[in-house]
Protein backbone atom coordinates (compact mmCIF):
# COMPACT_ATOMS: atom_id res chain seq x y z
CA UNK A 1 0.00 0.00 0.00
CA UNK A 2 2.87 2.37 0.73
CA UNK A 3 3.93 2.03 -2.88
CA UNK A 4 0.61 3.43 -4.12
CA UNK A 5 0.59 6.42 -1.79
CA UNK A 6 3.87 7.93 -2.80
CA UNK A 7 6.85 5.68 -2.65
CA UNK A 8 10.08 6.31 -4.55
CA UNK A 9 8.53 5.66 -7.95
CA UNK A 10 7.30 9.23 -8.37
CA UNK A 11 8.17 10.92 -11.57
CA UNK A 12 11.34 12.96 -11.06
CA UNK A 13 12.28 16.08 -12.97
CA UNK A 14 15.01 15.69 -15.51
CA UNK A 15 18.28 17.31 -14.62
CA UNK A 16 19.22 18.95 -17.85
CA UNK A 17 22.84 19.63 -18.56
CA UNK A 18 23.31 23.05 -20.03
CA UNK A 19 25.84 23.33 -22.80
CA UNK A 20 28.42 26.06 -22.31
CA UNK A 21 27.61 29.32 -24.11
CA UNK A 22 29.56 30.08 -27.27
CA UNK A 23 32.24 32.78 -27.12
CA UNK A 24 30.12 35.45 -28.86
CA UNK A 25 27.08 34.58 -26.76
CA UNK A 26 29.02 34.73 -23.50
CA UNK A 27 30.43 38.14 -24.52
CA UNK A 28 26.88 39.34 -25.23
CA UNK A 29 25.86 38.03 -21.80
CA UNK A 30 28.64 40.00 -20.09
CA UNK A 31 27.77 43.22 -21.93
CA UNK A 32 24.04 42.84 -21.20
CA UNK A 33 24.56 42.06 -17.52
CA UNK A 34 26.90 45.04 -17.15
CA UNK A 35 24.05 47.32 -18.29
CA UNK A 36 25.74 48.51 -21.49
CA UNK A 37 23.26 46.86 -23.89
CA UNK A 38 19.61 47.57 -23.09
CA UNK A 39 16.88 45.18 -24.23
CA UNK A 40 13.44 46.72 -23.75
CA UNK A 41 9.88 45.82 -24.68
CA UNK A 42 8.99 49.43 -25.50
CA UNK A 43 9.67 51.23 -28.79
CA UNK A 44 12.30 53.55 -27.26
CA UNK A 45 14.96 53.72 -24.55
CA UNK A 46 14.51 56.49 -22.00
CA UNK A 47 16.99 59.34 -22.50
CA UNK A 48 18.40 58.04 -25.81
CA UNK A 49 17.41 59.06 -29.34
CA UNK A 50 17.27 56.28 -31.96
CA UNK A 51 18.85 57.39 -35.22
CA UNK A 52 19.14 54.11 -37.11
CA UNK A 53 17.07 50.93 -37.21
CA UNK A 54 19.25 47.98 -38.19
CA UNK A 55 16.44 45.46 -38.49
CA UNK A 56 14.87 42.47 -36.83
CA UNK A 57 17.07 40.09 -34.85
CA UNK A 58 15.84 36.74 -33.62
CA UNK A 59 17.08 33.49 -32.22
CA UNK A 60 15.42 30.15 -31.46
CA UNK A 61 16.45 27.17 -29.40
CA UNK A 62 15.82 24.82 -26.51
CA UNK A 63 17.79 26.81 -23.91
CA UNK A 64 16.41 30.20 -22.80
CA UNK A 65 19.80 31.76 -22.00
CA UNK A 66 21.36 30.64 -25.26
CA UNK A 67 18.35 31.97 -27.17
CA UNK A 68 18.23 35.39 -25.46
CA UNK A 69 21.96 36.05 -25.53
CA UNK A 70 22.21 34.62 -29.06
CA UNK A 71 19.72 37.27 -30.17
CA UNK A 72 21.71 39.97 -28.37
CA UNK A 73 24.93 38.70 -29.97
CA UNK A 74 23.40 38.91 -33.44
CA UNK A 75 22.30 42.49 -32.77
CA UNK A 76 25.78 43.45 -31.56
CA UNK A 77 27.31 41.91 -34.68
CA UNK A 78 25.13 44.26 -36.74
CA UNK A 79 26.49 47.22 -34.75
CA UNK A 80 23.41 47.71 -32.57
CA UNK A 81 23.51 49.50 -29.25
CA UNK A 82 20.16 48.18 -28.01
CA UNK A 83 17.15 46.06 -28.84
CA UNK A 84 13.70 47.64 -28.70
CA UNK A 85 10.34 45.94 -29.04
CA UNK A 86 11.66 42.74 -27.45
CA UNK A 87 9.32 39.79 -27.35
CA UNK A 88 9.63 36.10 -26.60
CA UNK A 89 7.54 33.01 -27.10
CA UNK A 90 7.76 29.59 -25.50
CA UNK A 91 6.30 26.51 -27.13
CA UNK A 92 5.62 23.53 -24.87
CA UNK A 93 5.82 20.13 -26.51
CA UNK A 94 4.00 16.99 -25.34
CA UNK A 95 7.31 15.33 -24.46
CA UNK A 96 7.95 18.06 -21.88
CA UNK A 97 10.55 20.04 -23.81
CA UNK A 98 10.34 23.79 -24.37
CA UNK A 99 11.27 25.72 -27.50
CA UNK A 100 12.15 29.41 -27.06
CA UNK A 101 11.91 32.19 -29.64
CA UNK A 102 13.29 35.68 -28.88
CA UNK A 103 13.09 38.64 -31.24
CA UNK A 104 13.32 42.41 -31.32
CA UNK A 105 14.54 45.37 -33.36
CA UNK A 106 18.25 46.23 -33.32
CA UNK A 107 18.87 49.99 -33.15
CA UNK A 108 21.66 52.56 -32.94
CA UNK A 109 21.54 55.75 -30.85
CA UNK A 110 22.54 59.30 -31.59
CA UNK A 111 26.26 59.92 -31.04
CA UNK A 112 27.14 62.04 -28.03
CA UNK A 113 30.82 63.14 -28.01
CA UNK A 114 30.66 63.73 -24.24
CA UNK A 115 29.84 60.08 -23.57
CA UNK A 116 32.22 57.34 -24.76
CA UNK A 117 29.42 54.79 -24.23
CA UNK A 118 27.48 56.38 -27.09
CA UNK A 119 29.75 54.60 -29.58
CA UNK A 120 28.57 51.18 -30.77
CA UNK A 121 30.20 48.37 -28.79
CA UNK A 122 32.15 47.11 -31.80
CA UNK A 123 33.69 50.57 -32.32
CA UNK A 124 34.51 50.87 -28.63
CA UNK A 125 36.42 47.59 -28.85
CA UNK A 126 38.27 48.65 -32.02
CA UNK A 127 39.21 51.93 -30.36
CA UNK A 128 40.55 50.08 -27.32
CA UNK A 129 42.57 47.75 -29.57
CA UNK A 130 44.21 50.65 -31.44
CA UNK A 131 45.37 52.67 -28.46
CA UNK A 132 47.69 51.67 -25.64
CA UNK A 133 46.20 50.97 -22.21
CA UNK A 134 47.46 54.33 -20.88
CA UNK A 135 45.86 56.21 -23.79
CA UNK A 136 42.64 54.21 -23.43
CA UNK A 137 42.07 55.61 -19.93
CA UNK A 138 42.19 59.12 -21.36
CA UNK A 139 39.85 58.31 -24.26
CA UNK A 140 37.33 56.04 -22.57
Amino acid sequence: MFFLLGGNDKKTHKTEKKAPLSRATSQAREVFLSGRFPVVTTDHVEGRRIVKVLGLVCCRGFDSDETFFGMASRAMNKGAQAIVGYNENVAFHPDGSKYFSCYGTAVMFEYDPASPDSLPLMLQQKLKDRVTPAEAEDVI
